[in-house]
């Protein structure tokens, strides 16, 4: 970076680095010793969408990759036969037009989740798609005595190379727990890379994997 760049506040765009997502597994252990979440086992990774069949061919290789895993429950490899629920790999879209591409993982697989995570931002990126890639998340959640769920997600920006957290509040309304973003936030400083920046703390509403 130049002295002009300095001088007027200009900072060069951080280069993704997606290697950070592998800090999940470590982080996971953290948060759950801090706060008392643990693994969903559900994730997904957020693009905009595109015309044109090159980006519609490197969505089918991305879904048939993962759903060739023989370790995954309900791929058609695995021995046991389909799982209950929702399909382990699925295609999504928001009511804001964003794509998801959500990966189903039991709560016990995070680092087979983080490495789904990492294969379709990395076949994203090689297929010439990185700017298409907005963020991805892992899900988490903490159960009271009542049975009562609170809903965590640490979302990896793509772009941004950061991590922030988002807790949002039960019910309807578009509510989130700020002090438990800021908790989870400092628990995991030695963890994770965490964004800074609060303002880019977006909210992932309705977030399919969350």
């Amino acid at each position: 970076m130049g002295f002009l760049d300095i001088l007027l506040g200009r900072t060069k765009p951080v280069a993704p680095d997606l290697d950070q997502l592998f800090a999940l597994p470590s982080a996971a252990v953290t948060l759950e010793a801090a706060a008392g979440f643990t693994p969903t086992g559900g994730g997904a990774v957020c693009f905009a969408s595109v015309e044109g069949a090159a980006f519609e061919q490197t969505q089918r290789e991305v879904r048939a990759l993962l759903d060739a895993d023989a370790e995954r429950e309900g791929s058609p490899l695995h021995e046991r036969g389909a799982a209950p629920g929702a399909p382990p790999v699925e295609l999504r879209q928001d009511d804001y037009g964003y794509s998801w591409l959500v990966s189903q993982r039991t709560p016990g697989q995070l680092p087979e989740l983080v490495n789904d995570l990492h294969a379709v931002n990395s076949s994203m990126e090689v297929n010439g798609f990185g700017p298409q890639l907005l963020c991805s998340l892992a899900g988490f959640e903490n159960k009271d005595a009542a049975g009562g769920r609170r809903r965590l997600a640490l979302v990896y920006l793509y772009k941004r190379g950061t991590f922030y957290p988002f807790a949002p509040l039960p019910g309807a309304a578009e509510r989130r727990d700020n002090a438990l973003e800021l908790q989870v936030k400092s628990a995991l400083a030695d963890d994770l890379r965490i964004e800074e920046d609060l303002s880019r703390w977006f909210p992932v509403w309705g977030a399919p994997g969350l």
